[in-house]
């Protein structure tokens, strides 16, 4: 009988610990943001891997959020290339299943990301090409573009932040 109260009690004090750190306030970005009105960014997304690139998904959906939960509007471009064209493409993929779900939810989040207001994504025709990926199975939200690394160029020429997700 000692044991169960004993247990309860560690239950219920590791539950009230655990709470507060999921209800503690988030640090904000001050310094950085300091008159800043606009968070332009390039997001250079080159992973194959589908469980890495739904975990780096995550994070930039939170940066957006970030960003306008302190004031600063985000501005952000995804330039897909390499072997992440894979990922973004109706055309069957040798993956397991495991990997497949996680490509199902990769294409679910960028989805939603790219109903964002100021978001933008790109693929690269010569990533399609040369991996046998045909641009016409893209999904929706995501346009084909000559070369992203052109793209990479003329967005950072255009003040855009340049962030690799490899």
């Amino acid at each position: 009988m000692y044991q169960i109260r004993f247990s309860v009690l560690i239950f219920i004090f590791c539950s009230m610990f655990s709470t507060n750190l999921v209800l503690a306030e988030k640090p904000g970005d001050t310094n950085a943001l300091r008159d800043i009105n606009d968070g332009k960014v390039v997001w250079d997304v080159n992973v194959a891997n589908p469980h890495k690139l739904l975990k780096i998904l995550k994070v930039v959906e939170e940066t957006y959020e970030d960003l306008t939960r302190q004031g600063v509007t985000p501005d952000m471009v995804f330039a897909f290339r390499g072997p992440s064209v894979k990922l973004i493409s109706s055309q069957p993929v040798d993956l397991t299943p495991e990997e497949e779900n996680a490509r199902e939810q990769i294409i679910n989040l960028l989805q939603k990301l790219s109903q964002k207001p100021s978001v933008n994504m790109e693929s690269c025709s010569v990533a399609t090409r040369l991996l046998g990926v045909d641009n016409d199975t893209i999904i929706s939200g995501i346009n084909p573009v000559g070369n992203t690394f052109v793209s990479l160029i003329g967005y950072q020429k255009k003040g855009y932040a340049l962030i690799p997700l490899y």
